[in-house]
């Protein structure tokens, strides 16, 4: 008998169910795969139009520029004040993230590990600030803010970025806090450990795909922000964020559609590169939370 006989003997056939699986993912994939690309296409048209002039950009939607102008960030970051803005818009996302993220994390500590009066009316009234418009807390944030004496600060837009209900993020922190073994926090307070140092240095820890969600969302939040900034800093411009500087390519009678092209990609690349770092803690976050 030959080698290739009992090959052909020995071999077995593919289930079936492994070319059904890999039909599907492949339909799947061509399905996709357009929907990704028309998903994708304005981020990559405002890249390509950060290096045209302005006649080029509506001159059509071809992505290829004749000249490369490289100019324009450089327009964009001295002219245009963006490399300021950029230090403004750093300074307030580190800040309020710190700000967000610890007082956030205790807040949903307590509520997935302590049991108390009125806790369902605490996480319904979370709830409800959802539906609560960002217009309707302008005037007392800024009467707060004034109240303080902190109006025409970066300490002030600061802490009106770093305020809010963060219902999302305090609902993760509670859900995760909430599926922990509560072995851990007995065996704590025999070693003598009192509740800042249980919740600093045993479940916060283990809470890490959950602070990499809050950063995540409140660095988008922060970075992106626009009404509040602009509102807060309308008395000092040299304060703004990058949001907002970004608006001001906006002129009276004639608009920097290429200046505010290069600044818009400036201001989108960091979103993009920190999501890149952090998406797979985003994931196991989510999935925790739910799983709860």
């Amino acid at each position: 008998m030959s080698t290739t006989t009992r090959e052909r003997r020995t071999a077995r056939p593919v289930p079936r169910h492994r070319w059904r699986t890999t039909l599907r993912l492949t339909l799947l994939s061509v399905v996709l795969f357009p929907i990704c690309l028309v998903w994708v296409f304005p981020f990559i048209w405002v890249i390509s139009a950060s290096v045209k002039s302005n006649k080029e950009i509506f001159a059509g939607l071809n992505l290829i520029p004749e000249v490369v102008r490289l100019d324009n960030y450089v327009r964009a970051w001295t002219e245009a004040n963006i490399g300021k803005y950029f230090f403004n818009t750093v300074f307030i996302t580190f800040f309020s993230i710190v700000i967000a993220v610890g007082s956030t994390a205790l807040i949903g500590y307590v509520l997935g590990r302590y049991r108390f009066p009125g806790k369902k009316v605490v996480i319904a009234l979370f709830a409800a600030a959802i539906f609560l418009p960002e217009g309707y807390t302008i005037i007392p944030i800024f009467d707060l803010i004034s109240a303080m004496g902190l109006s025409g600060s970066l300490w002030g837009v600061t802490l009106a970025e770093a305020g809010g209900a963060h219902v999302v993020t305090t609902l993760l922190f509670a859900g995760y806090f909430a599926q922990l073994p509560h072995e851990l926090e007995e065996a704590a307070r025999i070693d003598g450990a009192g509740f800042f140092r249980i919740f600093a240095q045993v479940y916060l820890p283990l809470a890490k795909p959950v602070v990499a969600t809050a950063v995540i969302l409140q660095f988008m939040s922060s970075w992106n922000s626009f009404l509040l900034p602009l509102v807060l800093t309308l008395a000092r411009p040299e304060l703004r964020t990058l949001a907002v500087g970004v608006y001001s390519f906006r002129g009276e009678y004639l608009n920097d559609w290429a200046g505010m092209a290069a600044a818009s990609t400036i201001t989108l690349v960091p979103i993009i590169v920190v999501f890149l770092f952090l998406q797979r803690y985003f994931v196991e976050s989510i999935a925790g939370a739910l799983k709860s």
